[in-house]
C-alpha cells in the first residue's frame, strides 16, 4: 500500500489533518534537537580552544619581548598571593554561577513536565466547560 492511498483511507477532517500534521512537525523537530545540541556543544569547545589558544600566544609574545628587551618580570611575593587568591575566587564565582544556571535550567525543565502533565486535565477541564454551554441548548427529538 502506498502512501497515497493510505492516505485517501484516513479520515478527512480538519482536526485530524491538523492533529496528523502538527505530530509530523514535532517528530523533525526532535530528530533535530540532538544535531543543534551537537553543534552548539561544538562551537562552544572551538570557541574556548580559540580564547585559551589566543592568549596563550599573547603571553608568549610578552614574555619573549620581555626577555629579549631585558625587562624584569619578577614581581613581590604579596602581589603574587593577591592574584592567586583571586583567581581562586573568579574560578569559585564562575563554579557557583554555573551552579545558579544549572539549577535555573533544571527548575525550568520541572516546570514544564509539570505544564505537560497537566495538559490533558486542562483539556478535560475545557470540554466539560463547553459541554456544560452546549448541554442546556442541545434540542432532543
Amino acid at each position: 500500500m502506498n502512501t497515497q492511498t493510505a492516505q485517501t483511507n484516513q479520515p478527512e477532517n480538519v482536526y485530524s489533518i491538523y492533529k496528523q500534521n502538527v505530530q509530523k512537525y514535532f517528530e523533525n523537530v526532535a530528530k533535530s534537537v540532538p544535531q543543534y545540541f551537537q553543534a552548539m556543544t561544538h562551537i562552544q569547545e572551538e570557541c574556548i580552544k580559540s580564547c585559551e589558544k589566543t592568549i596563550d600566544a599573547s603571553i608568549s609574545m610578552q614574555q619573549e619581548f620581555a626577555q629579549k628587551n631585558g625587562v624584569s618580570t619578577e614581581i613581590p611575593g604579596a602581589i603574587k598571593i593577591a592574584l592567586v587568591d583571586m583567581n581562586k575566587q573568579i574560578v569559585q564565582a564562575n563554579t557557583v554561577q554555573n551552579q545558579i544556571v544549572k539549577t535555573t535550567i533544571d527548575a525550568t525543565v520541572q516546570n514544564i513536565k509539570t505544564f505537560t502533565d497537566n495538559v490533558s486535565t486542562f483539556s478535560d477541564l475545557n470540554k466539560n466547560i463547553i459541554q456544560s454551554w452546549i448541554t442546556p441548548v442541545t434540542y432532543k427529538n
